[in-house]
């Protein structure tokens, strides 16, 4: 083990550290949209995961906390290959560029963006992934969506907390009518 994943390991809070540090300061945190993209780059699939949480079932990004001590690069693979699987391959570069910077609030209403448990502060990328995806942890299902179907409304109204709102900035930002 380096010694950097010696320091990460010990960055991790206990649940009431966590509890406190969200009522007191922002979270950063990454949002990804997993794409396929063709030979000439231009994108094929979407790829949303389905979750079930707080009693529903929802359609989701890929998303997480960043840790203390680690690069937004190593967040970003970090949480697709552990929602996506360890073959997924994400193609992130060496500098990632986000396409937008969302801002979730525990109070709904003040951004599109809500996340009951804190205030978050996300750094969005589309990513393409080249490998083996399987939905991992506690995802039920990754589903494939030609960009089209990924918009439709009846599918962005299965996204909560803003994910939808992320999605649809996605498919614009990669040149997509939404």
């Amino acid at each position: 083990m380096s010694r950097l994943e010696l320091d990460r390991s010990e960055s991790w809070l206990t649940r009431e550290e966590l509890d406190a540090a969200r009522e007191r300061l922002p979270i950063l945190y990454v949002d990804a949209v997993p794409v396929r993209v063709d030979e000439r780059g231009a994108l094929t699939a979407v790829g949303l995961l389905l979750r079930a949480s707080d009693g529903a079932i929802n359609r989701e990004l890929v998303s997480g906390r960043v840790l203390y001590h680690e690069r937004v690069r190593d967040a970003l693979i970090r949480h697709l290959e552990k929602d996506l699987g360890p073959m997924a391959l994400p193609q992130v570069p060496a500098s990632p560029q986000p396409f937008t910077v969302a801002e979730y609030f525990p109070t709904p209403g003040v951004t599109p963006f809500h996340d009951p448990r804190q205030h978050a502060v996300s750094l969005a990328f589309v990513v393409p992934v080249a490998g083996d995806c399987q939905p991992q942890q506690d995802a039920l299902d990754l589903a494939w969506l030609t960009p089209d179907e990924a918009v439709a409304p009846s599918m962005l109204e299965e996204m909560d907390g803003g994910h939808g709102v992320l999605l649809r900035q996605a498919m614009a930002h990669l040149g997509h009518a939404v």
